[in-house]
């Protein structure tokens, strides 16, 4: 069963990505007096789409904002739609495609889901996996960091990581799994047929569960005196060798 949670999108060129999207929106609010440049765009688009517009003063937008840069612009929609684990598997199928999946193992700064889900988006990733605990949900914050990538990326929300690594396994995927400690390299693995990349927490790395139920375990060079990179840079440069090995 999909679960719901409640939100808002905030931010000019999200509230736009979002109404490109197709996806439900209950109403946008809109500072007073702000009709001009991309203000008059979103008006234009909510009234082709019959989407009520509400105009309010400045100071009820910024108690109404969840983030610090509405920037005179907030569209409340419907509760985020999680699929489920089957439907990425599935939009892999519709694409005829190897599975391309990302699981996210603890990744709790929103800000960082949100730079994750919008290379994910543009590197052609079939869905991302989180956990329901321990682990950013998608809110405002992170829809407006994807840059309305999540309108686009399925994103399954489950109880149990390790269950679901085993499910993926059973549907033939080859699961690797992150980590400093690793012995060989991000690029010395092949990953043309059907993969899932683990990235764990931006503190602690991937669970120890996760990290044995891992078919491969890969890392990311370092040279300098730091010895981790940011989840959502290392995702990147992960996700983005996949991409260089199947063009």
């Amino acid at each position: 069963m999909k679960e719901e949670y409640s939100d808002q999108v905030e931010g000019r060129n999200s509230v736009i990505e979002l109404l490109e999207s197709g996806r439900d929106i209950n109403k946008i609010f809109i500072s007073e007096g702000e009709r001009h440049g991309s203000i008059s765009k979103i008006i234009a688009m909510a009234k082709e789409r019959k989407i009520i517009i509400n105009e309010i003063n400045k100071s009820k937008l910024n108690q109404m904002a969840q983030t610090d840069n509405h920037q005179g612009v907030i569209a409340i929609v419907p509760p985020f739609n999680y699929c489920e684990v089957e439907d990425i598997l599935k939009e892999a199928q519709s694409r005829k495609e190897p599975s391309f999946i990302l699981i996210l193992d603890g990744i709790e700064d929103p800000h960082n889901l949100g730079s994750i889900i919008r290379t994910a988006e543009t590197a052609g990733v079939h869905g991302i996996i989180i956990p329901k605990r321990r682990s950013a949900s998608v809110n405002a914050t992170v829809s407006k960091v994807s840059a309305g990538a999540v309108e686009y990326m399925k994103i399954a929300r489950v109880n149990n990581i390790n269950e679901t690594m085993q499910y993926l396994k059973d549907n033939g995927i080859w699961i690797y799994g992150t980590d400093m400690e690793a012995n060989k390299q991000y690029t010395e693995e092949d990953y043309k047929g059907p993969v899932a990349i683990v990235i764990g927490s931006e503190g602690y790395g991937m669970n120890r569960l996760v990290k044995e139920n891992c078919d491969f375990l890969i890392k990311i060079p370092m040279k300098g005196k730091i010895t981790s990179l940011n989840a959502s840079v290392s995702a990147g440069i992960v996700m983005y060798e996949v991409v260089k090995q199947r063009e």
